[in-house]
């Protein structure tokens, strides 16, 4: 039988991670998705620099409606127009940058510990200076959410906090949470930003007092980021990140760092379910997801490939909904582990309904995709069909029937067709003499000049302009 690694098994005792495993190539990317009952993606992290080279790999993708975010939070003209305290001008750069990149929402991960990081140091706390820029990553948070909002972006800020990944870190959530108070926010990967710590410097879990918050303030939405045993890569616009989990590791890494924009890195990683860390994160994903109340707030992600790969989301799914074979799950892991967790705790199963909103409704809600997410008058017939059967993960692991746009295109996990799927972009307006602000620093610091920057609407052969709210 199939695993949620495509089909890979051990051999030598060794799972094997790689192209189509982990990390699919571009087609089977599309192929396991509609194989799962999925329909439309979205890539949460591209460099500006980078956004052909991501639409030509979006448009490789068969069989799914897609679109991506772009980088924003470690961006040189973000930075000098936020110390300059010209607001106009960030808000025609921003909505000019969605237009020559063809993006469909922005993105920000550890703002200003990348520029920092260039400089031999990082951005921990939302108070610390970004090196040469005067601001501090609240600032940068702040005045992006604003522009994000009055240039009437569906999708609302798509934000990695600072500190991901250290104990302690779930203040520095709280903090950022409350900076921009009762506007919308996104938190993604959100099971990264969820410890506490111990006496000795260990991890603990600090779900409960984040899921409160949420609970409290329905405009902030979030993802899990749920790990997943087994190997993982982690790939991340978070440079220091995976720089300090290289080290941690003592295995390879890849770093690349992009020009004025952002930088990046990729690590491997193996989460084992007798690693006491390994354990605690597991945990701390499923208590996110079981302790914020509505689930219009809180979405289904492996964070992939960062956390595990997407086709587990089934046998996730069957720990949200069951919580026997959550307890048996919990019982093989680290024996500390329920002692730094509450998830023992927690008797709350989803329901069908529910899983239907954390997988699809709830999304499509805040990504501003009106004809997606329901079944009423004018929506796109994406409908996945599954049979009712008790193992929650077998049943969602191979829907009976997937539709798209209304033809069937599988059946019972056989592909039969290939279809050309669309590419959501967002386009708000912009005085056209703004980019003669730009020309100066453009040239003077990009390798490229800026004619040759834009995406051509020769990439997009079948694109959809969402209209701003």
């Amino acid at each position: 039988p199939e695993n949620h690694y495509g089909g890979l098994h051990k051999a030598d005792g060794v799972m094997r991670s790689g192209s189509g495993v982990i990390v699919p190539t571009t087609h089977l990317t599309g192929y396991r998705y509609s194989r799962m009952g999925y329909t439309t993606v979205f890539d949460p992290a591209t460099a500006p620099l980078m956004a052909r080279h991501a639409m030509e790999e979006l448009r490789d993708i068969p069989g799914l409606d897609k679109g991506y975010y772009v980088l924003i939070g470690n961006n040189h003209f973000v930075l000098k127009f936020i110390k300059e305290k010209n607001f106009s001008a960030l808000k025609n750069y921003l909505a000019w940058l969605l237009e020559v990149t063809k993006g469909f929402a922005f993105k920000i991960v550890n703002p200003g510990g990348l520029v920092n990081w260039k400089r031999g140091g990082n951005t921990l706390l939302l108070d610390d200076q970004v090196d040469g820029y005067e601001i501090t990553p609240r600032e940068i948070i702040a005045a992006a959410v604003q522009a994000n909002e009055e240039l009437g972006i569906p999708h609302p800020i798509h934000l990695g906090c600072n500190s991901v990944g250290l104990p302690g870190n779930f203040l520095v959530a709280l903090d950022t949470m409350r900076t921009i108070e009762d506007q919308r926010i996104h938190l993604t990967h959100l099971q990264f930003h969820s410890y506490g710590v111990t006496r000795k410097g260990g991890i603990t879990s600090e779900a409960l007092p984040l899921a409160e918050y949420i609970n409290a303030h329905p405009r902030i939405t979030a993802d899990a980021g749920q790990i997943v045993f087994g190997p993982a890569i982690t790939m991340s616009a978070d440079g220091p990140l995976e720089y300090s989990i290289a080290k941690m590791t003592n295995t390879k890494w890849c770093n690349y760092d992009v020009e004025m924009e952002t930088s990046s890195g990729v690590v491997p990683l193996t989460y084992r379910e007798e690693n006491l860390a390994n354990g605690v994160q597991w945990a701390i994903g499923l208590e996110l997801l079981l302790l914020i109340k509505n689930p219009w707030q809180i979405f289904l992600t492996t964070d992939h490939p960062n956390g595990g790969p997407f086709t587990a989301y089934p046998s996730i799914i069957k720990l949200l909904m069951d919580k026997g074979h959550r307890d048996e799950s919990l019982a093989r892991l680290h024996k500390k582990t329920a002692m730094r967790t509450v998830l023992a705790e927690i008797t709350r199963e989803y329901s069908l309904g529910e899983i239907a909103v954390i997988t699809r409704a709830g999304p499509a809600r805040i990504l501003g995709l009106k004809h997606k997410g329901h079944l009423g008058v004018g929506a796109d017939a994406d409908i996945a069909i599954y049979r009712d059967i008790a193992d929650r993960e077998k049943m969602f692991a191979v829907p009976e029937y997937v539709f798209k746009d209304g033809e069937l295109i599988v059946h019972k996990g056989v592909l039969l067709c290939e279809k050309q799927g669309r590419v959501f972009r967002v386009a708000p307006a912009w005085e056209r003499d703004f980019p003669q602000m730009l020309k100066a620093d453009f040239e003077r610091y990009y390798t490229i000049a800026m004619r040759n920057y834009e995406v051509e609407e020769a990439y997009l052969p079948h694109c959809e302009v969402v209209p701003c709210l």
